[in-house]
């Protein structure tokens, strides 16, 4: 790179696996985003990439195939219509994720997430941080992504319009999974700003680099961490309450009014992703949403039929109904990604062909390396490359660990260093 890696990554760009080509990926607070920024995003792909667009499982936008002069004029042209990438990799606070867009109380979710991404991004006191500093929020505690954060809330309740969160801190996955504990129960939201604060001041006085919030955890124990916590300033400090026109995109949720678009290994071309944009116009008030399992979600207004509108949809796009297959999460592996062990959506197109009738019924993660970037302890079965290994005749192939859901926490190791054959059995014994 001409300029310093960690100051491309506070502007969310990677370097990509192929010479001379990088990755810029865009924050969507709570996976939101309107129907012209999403034409922003596939132009700027058809423009300056290679007409592609990878939706992630926290809900962001990449652009992959940029070439490095063209970076500064894609961050003004996602700029110009509100987007930011600032923070959305390195050491900052990433974007704010939710799983839990279906739920009723996403719309004060949604405006949370906003709030958040707004005071977090961009902001030099919570940039250059020891690494990664992820936050996200959901109405439950069903899916467990609030273990997987490293500040996780839990919609606890709402009085009076004024909701009240559970506050969970110090998970992750990566090499080492841990899940989150419960810091704070009941938390005000005009405490939440405040709090987080100070959990980065003592992450970021107490942690090396690279370490995340959850080696404090290990480091201090659980109790030593919350009174380091507790002992920061602005831990008891509460915000002047917000008021004013709300400033979610989604304005209410209908259980029967929502469609799911299935979108294989989150890969879309920027073509599709305009046609799913200018359909969301006219049939989603101008807005669209990337689901936790790299899905695109619209809420349809009310007279808007989702089937007849779903037809349309994969008429239009191509895109094919997900029928009888599987949740499956897919990140982008060695196609682009450095870190990648393996060709992940031809390993996941692989998978697809052996998993049966009741393999159906659940959900699945593949990620290409050990940083489990599809989250594959939250999923029925996980599945990891973990390491490649090189065989007599000098080809080093990969080989894969696999995670099964115990109903709580997150999932436990049930095999590891499977060749792809034998994950396939794996996978045909399920059924």
């Amino acid at each position: 790179m001409s300029t310093a890696g960690s100051e491309y990554r506070l502007d969310g760009i990677y370097k990509q696996r192929q010479d001379g080509f990088y990755m810029q990926r865009v924050k969507l607070p709570a996976g939101v985003v309107s129907a012209s920024q999403a034409r922003t995003i596939a132009a700027v792909s058809t423009r300056f990439g290679q007409g592609t667009v990878h939706l992630t499982t926290r809900g962001s936008m990449e652009i992959h195939w940029l070439k490095e002069e063209d970076l500064p004029q894609v961050k003004r042209e996602l700029a110009m219509t509100g987007l930011t990438s600032r923070g959305a990799c390195g050491g900052a606070v990433r974007g704010i994720t939710c799983g839990s867009q279906g739920a009723h109380g996403f719309p004060i979710i949604e405006t949370l997430a906003r709030r958040l991404q707004r005071h977090f991004t961009g902001n030099p006191r919570f940039e250059r941080l020891p690494k990664k500093f992820k936050i996200g929020i959901e109405a439950d505690v069903v899916g467990g992504r609030h273990l997987i954060q490293d500040v996780g809330l839990v919609l606890a309740g709402i009085d009076g319009g004024r909701a009240r969160y559970d506050l969970w801190i110090a998970g992750g996955l990566g090499r080492e999974p841990q899940a989150a504990f419960l810091f704070v129960e009941n938390l005000a939201e005009e405490r939440i700003i405040p709090v987080i604060e100070a959990i980065l001041r003592v992450y970021t006085a107490h942690a090396p680099p690279p370490k995340r919030l959850k080696f404090l955890a290990k480091e201090f124990g659980e109790a030593k961490l919350c009174q380091l916590i507790k002992a920061e300033a602005t831990f008891s400090e509460e915000i002047p309450e917000v008021s004013g026109i709300h400033e979610n995109f989604i304005t209410a949720v209908n259980d029967h009014n929502r469609l799911e678009l299935p979108v294989f290994a989150g890969k879309l071309t920027a073509a599709q992703l305009a046609i799913i944009a200018n359909r969301a116009e006219i049939c989603a008030d101008g807005v669209l949403m990337v689901t936790a399992n790299q899905d695109i979600a619209l809420q349809l207004l009310p007279d808007v039929d989702a089937a007849a509108e779903l037809s349309i949809l994969q008429q239009q796009t191509g895109l094919t109904s997900a029928g009888s297959a599987p949740a499956l999460r897919v990140c982008p592996g060695n196609h682009e990604c450095l870190m990648g062990l393996t060709a992940t959506r031809d390993v996941a197109r692989e998978l697809l062909a052996h998993i049966g009738m009741q393999g159906r019924k659940l959900t699945w993660a593949l990620s290409g390396c050990q940083n489990s970037c599809t989250q594959p302890q939250l999923a029925d079965i996980g599945i990891v490359s973990s390491t490649l290994v090189k065989g007599e005749d000098g080809v080093r192939t990969p080989r894969f660990d696999l995670y099964r859901s115990t109903g709580e926490g997150l999932g436990t190791a049930a095999g590891c260093a499977h060749t792809l054959d034998e994950l396939c059995g794996k996978v045909r014994e399920i059924g």
